[in-house]
Parts: structure tokens; sequence; C-alpha cells
């Protein structure tokens, strides 16, 4: 099965299985997802804020790579990047299976570009995220979490759409690697493969991109 048959299979079987057999949802949800975006989360088990603020972590961390990979894409990188900040691998995925593998960036990076790409701006994502998970891990009640997950859509749907962006992370980073000269570099290769960790420490090593001394139209100098 090709690459592309198995990440739609995977949307599909998401998708279906977050809609029809992950558990229902609860009257208070809409309480609790207001609660937690204005950090109002006074009795809210620590584990479920660590996980919710690390969904927000996930998707900063794709954009230092899709971005960048979305330069030479004939999708909009940035329509489904901006989709995952709300939906996850939900947004996410749909782009994974149309890219095209993208093994050099063309072109200069813009103003933007060069944040994304930027050691500084992969570290402060690697702490936030870091930081997020060990405060969920020594804080957090695990049977209260496990209970939650059992009964609640949202934490349900929540904690396997953070294992699926976990996992789908190096998906991008074999292109991503041959973009900043790494493709022989069997340390990056091992640390790219560790999840959710890996990814978060890989952002901050990374060397830059290579930019390539091509010219680009016009229209594509723009985010892509």
């Amino acid at each position: 099965m090709s690459k592309k048959k198995l990440l739609t299979l995977v949307w599909i079987s998401f998708v279906a299985y977050a809609f029809t057999l992950a558990p229902p949802d609860k009257p208070e949800t809409l309480d609790l997802i207001l609660n937690l975006s204005t950090a109002k989360i006074a009795g809210v088990n620590p584990l479920i804020v660590a996980l919710f603020n690390i969904m927000g972590v996930l998707p900063m961390a794709y954009s230092c790579i899709t971005f960048l990979d979305g330069r030479s894409q004939k999708i909009p990188a940035w329509l489904f990047t901006l989709g995952s900040f709300g939906v996850g691998a939900f947004a996410l995925l749909p782009y994974l299976i149309f890219r095209q593998p993208s093994p050099t960036f063309q072109g200069q990076k813009n103003w933007l570009l060069r944040i994304l790409d930027s050691r500084i701006t992969g570290s402060a994502i690697a702490l936030g995220g870091i930081g997020l998970f060990l405060y969920g891990v020594t804080n957090g009640d695990w049977n209260n979490f496990v209970q939650q997950w059992q009964t609640s859509r949202f934490i349900h749907v929540m904690s396997l759409d953070f294992c699926l962006l976990c996992v789908l992370f190096p998906i991008l980073l074999q292109d991503d690697m041959q973009r900043r000269g790494l493709n022989d570099s069997n340390a990056f290769r091992i640390l790219s493969l560790v999840p959710f960790f890996g990814t978060l420490i890989y952002l901050a090593l990374r060397p830059p991109t290579i930019e390539e001394s091509t010219s680009v139209p016009a229209e594509q100098v723009a985010v892509s």
C-alpha cells in the first residue's frame, strides 16, 4: 500500500472513529474548552491542561516545517497548518496526503520563514512543549484522566489526536533534513523518529534551511 493510500485510510478511519465510536460528548465540554482557552484552570486536572496546551504547541512545531515545505507545493500549506490549531490531525492529514516530495528550498526565505526556520523559535517551542509535559505528568491525576478519557469525547479524541500528530511528524522530516543537508546524519535521523521529544529537540538543534539560488515566480514568494 502506498503512503498516500495509507494516510488516506488513517484520515478516514480517524474521522469515522471520532464521530461514531468515541465516547459521547458531555454537556460541560464547551465550558471546559472555554475555560482552558482563557486560562481558567482552577479545579481542572493538570494533565488535561497540559494536553490542551500541547495541542497548540504541536501545530507550532509543524509550522516550522510545513511553511517551508509549502513553498514548492501546489496546495496552500498555511491553510492546513492554521486549521491544525483548531482540529489537529484532522486538518494536517489532507496536506500530508496531497503534498509532493520537496527535498530542496527554492528561492529566498521571507521574514516569516526566517522566524520559523530559526533555532531560537525551535528552542522556544521545545521548552514550552517539554515544560507542559512535565507539568502535566508531575501534577496530574492519572485516575481522573483515565476516567475522563473513557467518558468524554473531547478528552478521548484530543488524546488520540496528540498521539497521531507525534507519529505523523517524521513524514515531513525526510525532506526537511535534505533541505538542511542532514540526509547523511544518523543522529538527526534517529532523533526525528523519537515521538514528541525527538520532534522538539530536532527543532532546537537543526541547522538553517539551504536556500537554492534559483529564480522563483513572484506569486510563490508569498508564504505558501
